[in-house]
């Protein structure tokens, strides 16, 4: 028997998001979530798509991310689909920090696991989590192929022009500054289905990729190769998001520790938590912020405003970059549904091209659409995003040959 199934992997610090695809059509066989791990009120959403089943929950205590898995393992094989199935060909992780080490998935062994250590000073808050999913999972199947798809690796082929800050490079080089890129199987996935939604091959085509969601960022992708990108080192830099600030003066930093006497934490809480939309106006749903626009709330106006205004900077600065633009594509939870946002982004850029047909822009759907006019010399697409799938497409490349 062929294996053809891979599971996906996505571990936070306090939750395991999974799905099972096969790979003979990259059809989703099960999806779930596990919440709240470590808590008394811990909860696993379980679905068994293959059978059009409802969804399960389970609510209990689920001490950490052993039992977190476990449970999901219990739960896949009331489908038919444990993880000890002939069927199984690997078990995809997705990891936040690839650092330049990781320019392409990896196979995990102790090596990979050693360097994903490496990097968490430049990743706290990601990489140790990924890598309890990964060790975890390990130890329940040591036999199965398990590989790491990073969320930078995309963004490698940055030139050193896009990717080096103009700091001394011996120190950049000796702490590994430099920029990263983050959301990179989203980037990697939309401007492929960008390209094949114009019917031409990504070689072909210059894409803007706009992932908003409650993190977001920005890329220029020349050929199917990523040449800039607005996050950086960490996911704090570029777009207004909905908690973090995005590009900010760095001397800001240093006036609020010594005018404002808040310590590096306060300061790294601020700006990661209490900033973007949220800091703006209370709220980072963008929902909600156009509601409170549609009833004259001046605040949240001045929110979406300033997140507009950064968004259509980024795309007026990658058009630059690019020389020429086939499309730019929007993708992720804000940019897949808030059609507001798209129109304003695009608002006042018909002299590049871009313009966006209200109509189109109004319909809702899951799949891949343009909603720009058909006389637009820049086609603006609504691209949903699927990283699951491309985590388990790079995933079943790399092992699926020799299952």
């Amino acid at each position: 028997m062929t294996a053809t199934r891979v599971l996906v992997l996505n571990s936070g610090s306090s939750s395991v998001k999974y799905q099972l695809l096969d790979m003979r059509d990259s059809s989703r066989l099960a999806a779930g979530l596990v919440e709240r791990i470590g808590e008394q009120t811990s909860r696993l959403k379980h679905t068994p798509l293959a059978t059009g089943g409802d969804s399960r929950e389970v609510t209990a205590p689920i001490a950490d991310h052993d039992a977190a898995l476990k449970a999901v393992a219990e739960e896949l094989a009331k489908d038919g689909l444990g993880l000890d199935s002939p069927e199984l060909a690997a078990i995809g992780h997705r990891v936040v920090h690839g650092g330049m080490f990781f320019t392409e998935p990896s196979v995990i062994d102790d090596e990979v696991i050693a360097e994903i250590e490496r990097l968490i000073p430049v990743a706290p808050l990601h990489n140790p989590a990924n890598l309890t999913g990964i060790r975890t999972a390990r130890a329940l199947r040591p036999d199965l192929p398990q590989v790491a798809v990073f969320d930078t690796a995309f963004h490698t082929t940055m030139p050193e022009s896009a990717a080096r800050y103009a700091i001394d490079p011996k120190i950049a080089d000796r702490h590994r500054i430099r920029r990263y890129g983050f959301h990179g199987t989203s980037h990697a996935y939309v401007s492929r289905a960008t390209a094949k939604l114009l019917g031409r091959s990504p070689e072909e085509v210059n894409v803007i990729v706009l992932h908003l969601g409650n993190g977001a960022s920005a890329s220029a992708v020349r050929g199917g190769r990523c040449v800039d990108t607005s996050m950086g080192l960490t996911p704090l830099e570029g777009l207004v998001m909905g908690t973090r600030s995005g590009d900010l003066d760095p001397a800001v930093i240093f006036h609020l520790a010594r005018v404002g006497h808040m310590s590096m934490d306060e300061i790294d809480t601020l700006l990661n938590k209490r900033s973007g939309l949220f800091g703006l106006c209370g709220d980072n749903d963008m929902r909600e912020i156009r509601r409170r626009i549609d009833e004259g709330d001046e605040e949240a106006a001045l929110a979406f405003d300033i997140y507009i205004h950064r968004l259509k900077k980024y795309i007026g600065a990658y058009y630059a970059v690019l020389g020429r633009v086939d499309a730019v594509a929007f993708t992720a939870g804000v940019g897949e549904n808030a059609a507001p946002v798209r129109e304003a982004a695009v608002a006042g850029l018909e002299g590049l091209g871009l313009a966006v047909d209200p109509e189109r822009n109004a319909v809702r759907g899951d799949a891949p659409r343009l909603i720009s006019p058909d006389s637009a010399r820049v086609a603006v697409a609504v691209v949903p995003t699927d990283e699951e799938l491309e985590i388990a497409t790079q995933t079943y490349a790399l092992v699926g040959k020799n299952t």
